[in-house]
């Protein structure tokens, strides 16, 4: 049973819960179950993912965590409310609406560590420079994490404002600084699953889907001047792209 069910839902090493939740989020996201209905019955449920009982409770005791249903005794688990207004970030395709969004709406900031290491670069990338600072810290907005971030600077950019990188946001005080110039910039998003760690750092359990964003700034010379390493929750993301006729 426990094998067929862990087939069923991906063969991953995240607990059957946090699996079958997200699949019951994903539902109520997608507007399957509306405010005020009900999901589908605990045996309904084991029936259809091939788990236990208790499997069926943690994954409802999850979602009603968040607020998204309610376990009613006599009338079954209440949708609650809907998702969507849990996405308050969208994920910016271009540079410049990328540092506005920054610009115009500040997260608050927590410095984790600070040290001096090198980035991985692949040779698609560009070139080390001498030496970074790598900066790791998390990033909230109206008190709730959403994000934890690991940046490497160029030292000789860091060098012309050191306290303003640790105080605010990167990319809008590397866009201010005079004779900065940034030739080339690319973005990569894909979806994974937070572990411990991150988890703990953004307010999740661990195994919660996250989206995974590494960005990289090149000067002209080809030099990579920043790059960055971004982890967000999940629920924060919105992708949207105008798609050309």
């Amino acid at each position: 049973m426990a094998h067929e069910a862990l087939k069923l839902l991906g063969g991953r090493s995240t607990p059957l819960y946090a699996q079958l939740a997200e699949i019951l989020r994903q539902r109520i996201e997608r507007g399957n179950f509306a405010p005020g209905e009900t999901l589908p019955s605990i045996e309904e449920l084991m029936l259809e993912f091939a788990v236990a009982r208790v499997t069926v409770r943690q994954a409802i005791a999850r979602l009603a965590e968040d607020g998204l249903v309610s376990p009613q005794r006599g009338r079954g688990t209440i949708v609650t409310r809907m998702i969507e207004l849990q996405r308050p970030l969208r994920v910016e395709t271009t540079l410049a609406a990328l540092v506005d969004m920054y610009r115009n709406d500040s997260p608050e900031l927590l410095n984790i560590s600070e040290d001096s290491a090198a980035p991985t670069i692949l040779p698609s990338e560009g070139e080390l420079a001498p030496r970074y600072l790598h900066m790791r810290r998390v990033h909230s907005r109206d008190g709730r994490r959403y994000c934890v971030i690991s940046i490497y600077l160029d030292r000789r950019v860091f060098a012309q404002a050191p306290a303003r990188f640790r105080r605010e946001v990167v990319l809008p005080v590397l866009f201010s600084l005079p004779g900065i110039k940034v030739a080339r910039a690319k973005q990569t998003l894909t979806i994974g699953t937070s572990d411990q760690e991150v988890a703990d750092l953004i307010g999740q359990p661990a195994g919660s889907p996250v989206a995974l964003v590494r960005r990289v700034l090149a000067a002209p010379d080809g030099t990579v001047v920043y790059l960055a390493e971004v982890t967000y929750r999940g629920d924060f993301i919105c992708l949207e792209m105008d798609l050309q006729p």
